[in-house]
């Protein structure tokens, strides 16, 4: 049956392209698939064998649609959304905001159509997901519209689920969800590799998964992918509100995360330590050991309050991150300290969808405060998957097999076991003890041993764009280490 999932997604892909000339861009479009979908479905639920009550008003149901045409199926269809997004759980989340971006009513009607001639609720849930996860991929593709920065690739994801392997009963968050891909898997995997007793089913359907994302018409997504995955129930498990504001108190046994890409906050942090120069908008976090403006040392402070004593995180940083001084450096120092950061992954360049961007992702342990004045951190273990690897996203993606060896070097049956081969000089895998780290210049983790190939070769030097943004990007993180210090001799 799953082999259904890419005809069905061609089918309605195919139909985007007639809209597209109508101005309507792939995020509008898969909008509209969300809202005619869930309606489609809720239908199909209170028919035999199921017979369900509808969880939707009766005047708002995929009847109510079927039933009429021309303006009066537009007027009626923009009804139908407006009131849904003002109800509660589910149908709230999925709904609330939502616009018709459709006019033409013949359009519409022909879409309504197209969802009406399959039967989804029969569709094994594995091909209902892969059919959305399909559109939600082609939308990230659509590299005008920067739906791209919502979706991490999946072969990074499986990498990351395998390494962290979730348990059943352990409860799982992402701060910056996107559109549910760590969820999706890491359910997939407590699935495939245990036998779940009903209890077990239960709290993974309803209380493992918690997601929060600052985009709106992006939650929408998360949580229709969820729902299509069998995830949950009445109740949306993930939540559209800014995370950076304060410590909502939850704890997690895993965080799995791709924080957007994008180096400052809009409003600037506070912490015990200092307060920032004020801006129009501005909020405390006692729990955070320095105050930036920098998001992704702000994710990264905010993950490590999330955690459980010995909870596990992996979290996709840019290189910034790594080597950044000021409050980056206070970041890392208190990481290593504090915590068991003990793996990071060096990612190529090429996959991700918005280009030229240089991320890396960190593993660490949560521990328990130390009375020997020790550092948590013993030893990093880096493999640099960068260093002469080339991927784009047309001609050579990143496959799940092109992490195989990262996932065998990190060992995640007995990480306390790991290897290194001292006699390949050309080895990935490589370990640094915490003396060794914190001696290193600003405690830079921005660590490389591996000849890179492409500087010796002219033949094969990245797009002058992307040397461009490089440039940008460097200039850009040296002028903020440069007014945070100014900001910092300004309050002496």
């Amino acid at each position: 049956m799953a082999n259904e999932a890419p005809a069905i997604v061609a089918k309605l892909w195919n139909y985007c392209t007639v809209l597209r000339d109508d101005g309507v861009s792939y995020g509008d479009y898969v909008q509209q698939l969300t809202n005619l979908l869930f309606l489609k479905m809720a239908d199909e639920q209170t028919k035999p064998p199921f017979n369900k009550k509808s969880i939707i008003p009766k005047e708002f149901d995929w009847q109510s649609i079927l039933d009429k045409s021309g303006d009066k199926l537009e007027t009626h269809y923009r009804h139908v959304i407006e009131s849904l997004g003002k109800q509660s759980g589910l149908l709230g989340t999925i709904y609330r905001k939502s616009q018709n971006k459709i006019q033409d009513p013949a359009k519409l009607e022909r879409l309504i159509k197209l969802i009406n001639e399959e039967t989804w609720v029969g569709l094994d849930i594995d091909v209902k997901g892969e059919i959305y996860e399909g559109l939600l991929e082609k939308n990230a593709e659509d590299v005008k519209g920067g739906a791209g920065q919502y979706f991490t690739p999946r072969a990074l994801i499986s990498a990351i689920v395998d390494v962290i392997q979730p348990k059943p009963h352990e409860k799982i968050a992402d701060p910056a969800c996107g559109t549910g891909g760590f969820f999706l898997k890491a359910h997939d995997y407590i699935i495939q590799n245990n036998t779940l007793d009903n209890s077990q089913k239960k709290f993974l359907k309803d209380e493992t998964f918690k997601g929060w994302d600052i985009v709106p018409e992006v939650i929408r997504l998360c949580a229709m992918n969820m729902y299509l995955h069998g995830i949950g129930s009445d109740e949306s498990q993930v939540v559209n509100s800014d995370v950076l504001i304060s410590d909502s108190g939850e704890r997690f046994d895993i965080v799995m995360t791709n924080p957007p890409f994008g180096k400052k906050s809009s409003v600037t942090i506070f912490s015990e330590q200092g307060k920032a120069e004020k801006e129009s908008l501005a909020y405390e976090r006692d729990d955070f050991w320095t105050t930036t403006s920098n998001k992704q040392l702000n994710f990264l402070q905010h993950v490590k309050t999330m955690l459980k004593i010995n909870g596990r995180c992996a979290i996709v940083v840019p290189d910034n991150v790594l080597f950044e001084g000021g409050a980056g450096e206070t970041v890392r120092k208190k990481m290593l300290e504090q915590f068991d950061v003990h793996t990071l992954l060096r990612l190529p360049t090429g996959i991700f969808y918005a280009g030229g961007v240089k991320a890396n992702v960190l593993f660490f342990d949560k521990k328990p405060a130390r009375t020997d004045g020790k550092a948590w951190t013993e030893k990093l273990w880096i493999y640099d998957l960068r260093t002469n690897m080339h991927f784009t996203q047309k001609e050579r993606q990143m496959a799940r097999g092109d992490l195989d060896d990262f996932v065998k070097c990190y060992n995640p049956k007995n990480r306390l076991e790991r290897k290194e081969n001292l006699k390949d000089e050309q080895r990935r895998w490589k370990s640094f003890g915490y003396e060794e780290i914190i001696k290193r210049d600003k405690t830079s983790l921005d660590i490389f041993w591996l000849k890179d190939e492409s500087l010796e070769d002219t033949e094969n030097l990245p797009a002058p764009e992307v040397i461009a943004q490089e440039i940008s990007d460097n200039l850009e993180t040296a002028l903020d280490s440069i007014n945070e210090l100014i900001a910092s001799l300004g309050k002496k």
